[in-house]
């Protein structure tokens, strides 16, 4: 899964154990959520590399957290950058009520009574194949201009967008890389988010937030004005910025702060674990507050 890329001088999450506030924006501890808050929660929706992951693996406890809430009778839904091909398998897989993929490409939520999965795109299907073209003409020319990238290995499950590795599964590069590939796909006029080990790229006006509040309606019947209040986003970088704009109750976990400087919009509130550990920490203080 996710992997931290350097910053400056290579070190990554230099300011650990520093003040959260960051760049004028503080953001608050765990414990400084409300439990009126945490008691109106029924829908946990999170990203997944570096939220859930640590380090490229999923720990135990992050499992186990997604399978305690989901038994509280909160809908879990991971909402991520990662292809259409993994997201099919977390879907039926996980302990979770549906999936966003692909950076909002689509919702996947699998029946399992009728033994079905409802696939729901933002595209139809031709306009999806016109922008894989366009997309591919770009990335060509970004693994050019950008030396050490590659087209990520999760490429082959993949339906909508291009993924650009620089961080994965290729020797890290500066974040600020990332940020110059981004800016070379929105000069084509394409749409681009960095992640914490990808450049995700498409043609379209979808992202994580539209999606995830497609789906909320349509799947949940939860209503646009009535997601305020009941819904909580866990993230840790750039392209989960939307949601953290979206959703008042935003939680990033420890390692959001190397990416806090270059986002439009930060999370409310900040663990004080890393990764998958930090989204336990968040879902053990809901579940207390919910008993």
């Amino acid at each position: 899964m996710g992997k931290e890329p350097p910053l400056g001088d290579g070190k990554v999450f230099a300011n650990r154990g520093q003040s959260l506030t960051h760049a004028g924006a503080p953001m608050k501890p765990l414990s400084e959520i409300p439990d009126t808050t945490l008691r109106a929660v029924k829908a946990v929706l999170t990203d997944i590399d570096d939220t859930l992951s640590l380090h490229g693996r999923l720990p135990a406890v992050a499992y186990a957290a997604l399978e305690q809430l989901q038994k509280a009778g909160i809908k879990v839904i991971p909402v991520t950058g990662r292809p259409a091909g993994w997201c099919d398998h977390i879907a039926r897989m996980w302990p979770v009520d549906a999936v966003v993929g692909e950076n909002g490409a689509f919702y996947f939520a699998y029946d399992e009574k009728a033994r079905h999965m409802d696939r729901i795109y933002a595209q139809d299907a031709d306009t999806r194949s016109r922008n894989t073209e366009k997309l591919w003409a770009i990335a060509r020319k970004v693994l050019v201009d950008f030396p050490g990238t590659a087209i990520a290995s999760d490429q082959a499950y993949r339906e909508i967008d291009v993924a650009i590795d620089f961080c994965e599964d290729v020797p890290a590069l500066p974040l600020a890389t990332a940020q110059a590939i981004a800016a070379q796909f929105h000069a084509e006029g394409a749409e681009a988010k960095v992640s914490s080990i990808h450049v995700n790229a498409w043609f379209g006006q979808h992202d994580k937030l539209s999606m995830s509040r497609r789906l909320l309606q349509e799947r949940f019947a939860v209503a646009p004005e009535a997601q305020t209040a009941a819904v909580a986003y866990c993230g840790d970088s750039p392209n989960d910025a939307p949601m953290f704009a979206g959703f008042p109750l935003a939680i990033g976990v420890a390692n959001v702060r190397p990416y806090l400087d270059i986002m439009a919009h930060k999370p409310a509130f900040v663990t004080a674990g890393e990764g998958g550990h930090g989204f336990a920490e968040f879902a053990a203080a809901l579940l207390q507050a919910q008993r």
